[in-house]
């Protein structure tokens, strides 16, 4: 753009919002002179356009926007599960949101970490139900999914915040995913903080074992480079659990030409081979480019750990990992969950959502407590696996689920239920039948040895 008009978008701002340009000026983009219509520009025809002093410009910039200089960045974040985020709008979640709390809560709260779809008024400005809106997976008037200043605040677009785990903590934390709160607790978080002055966090490129050795943040496991690997924008590729739904699957990977992407659940899935066409949804075909299954992905995650740690010590912590997830899978979350689909289908529970109590128990039960466990066990945060985890799930599951089940069922189906999902399982059996003398006798002599009582 010419100089004069640079000048007069700067000089007008700095009165007004002096703190976006002092923030542009001590950035990348201010070092290169990359300008406010640069990135604001618009064309007339878009639908967010409007006209400000002479020229025409969209308060939103999308991911569509900076891929005219970062194009694989937005390649890679377009299939991610952070472009994905707004799909909550169909979810329970959403429902929670909107119908037992009020839509208030839904733009101040759930919007502003999942994203929404961004409506513009008759003048191309965002719409205030909608906007500001910084969502993960905002969707946005061009169309493009995500918000690339979720991580890179503007108007600094600085890599060394988006780097540290505080930003990340904005939307990951709370009873439902706290990896910030686990990631504190663990040994990286408590590196992170002894070591924060040594990250060379504006380091470019910045890889665990080379640029830094002590501390790693979350950029460092799910989007920085490391041994062949170059750093990525989806920070689901090295995923191979997914910790989200009632039942923990393993996660594997479809890439499409489009840099659109699919997971597929399941051990051992059938999956298709690189070059095969597949539907779209939309009448037509993409082709698949790459297949990624849990175990590419895992290695992949597992290549970043050994930047600092040993092969064996890795393995160990994947098979403790593992084990608790097995452990949630099998001993509480599918039984709860065939429980439930039982009682929805002989009538005893209705097909509304949040009207029951066992239902509230069972949505806590995987969705807060379920998952607490599943990332502590995952980032090693054993406060998080065990008291805040696992602890929850077993004492509401036996506490609240199980008398709710024969409130519900009544005591003879409730009996048939429990004796073919739970007690079916030696693990569930000191709850039916007591302590065994054996057991009772070692605990016994515990106290006594410890606490002479």
């Amino acid at each position: 753009m010419p100089a004069q008009e640079q000048a007069d978008c700067v000089g007008c701002h700095e009165k007004k919002t002096p703190g976006i340009v002092a923030q542009w000026r001590s950035s990348k983009h201010g070092e290169l002179e990359i300008d406010c219509l640069y990135c604001h520009g618009a064309e007339s025809s878009d639908l967010d356009a409007f006209e400000h002093q002479g020229a025409t410009v969209a308060v939103i910039v999308s991911p569509k926007d900076c891929a005219e200089c970062h194009q694989d960045e937005f390649d890679q974040q377009k299939g991610s599960h952070h472009a994905k985020a707004g799909q909550i709008l169909g979810s329970l979640d959403n429902l929670l949101g909107e119908l037992v709390g009020g839509q208030p809560a839904v733009n101040a709260g759930c919007r502003q970490c999942h994203g929404s779809e961004v409506r513009v008024d008759d003048s191309g400005r965002p719409t205030a139900d909608t906007w500001p809106n910084t969502g993960m997976g905002r969707i946005n008037p061009d169309g493009s999914r995500g918000s690339c200043s979720a991580c890179h605040t503007r108007h600094e677009f600085s890599k060394a915040q988006a780097r540290q785990p505080e930003g990340c903590g904005k939307c990951h934390l709370g009873p439902d995913h706290p990896q910030i709160e686990v990631w504190n607790e663990s040994k990286h978080g408590v590196l992170y903080h002894a070591n924060r002055e040594k990250l060379n966090l504006d380091s470019d490129p910045w890889r665990a074992g080379q640029e830094y050795f002590s501390g790693p943040t979350c950029a460092s496991c799910h989007m920085s480079a490391a041994g062949d690997q170059e750093s990525t924008h989806d920070v689901g590729a090295r995923i191979s659990w997914t910790l989200r739904p009632p039942v923990s699957v393993k996660l594997n990977m479809l890439v499409f030409e489009d840099h659109s992407k699919q997971d597929i659940t399941g051990d051992e899935p059938q999956l298709p081979e690189a070059g095969a066409m597949l539907d779209d949804g939309q009448g037509g075909q993409k082709k698949v480019t790459r297949v990624l299954t849990w175990k590419d992905r895992r290695s992949n995650m597992q290549q970043v750990c050994t930047m600092c740690h040993a092969g064996s010590f890795v393995a160990g912590a994947y098979d403790q990992f593992d084990q608790v997830v097995l452990l949630y899978n099998d001993k509480f979350a599918r039984p709860a969950a065939s429980i439930i689909d039982e009682l929805h289908k002989a009538g005893r529970i209705t097909a509304v959502d949040f009207d029951d109590p066992i239902e509230w128990t069972w949505w806590e039960l995987w969705h807060h407590e379920g998952r607490r466990a599943r990332h502590g066990a995952s980032m090693q945060g054993p406060d998080y696996t065990w008291w805040h985890g696992m602890y929850e799930v077993a004492k509401h599951f036996y506490e609240k689920f199980i008398p709710q089940v024969i409130e519900v069922a009544g005591e003879e189906q409730a009996k048939l239920l429990l004796e073919k999902y739970v007690y079916s399982q030696p693990g569930h059996l000191w709850h039916r039948d007591g302590y065994s003398d054996e057991v009772r006798e070692k605990i016994r002599q515990f106290y006594q040895e410890r606490y002479k009582q």
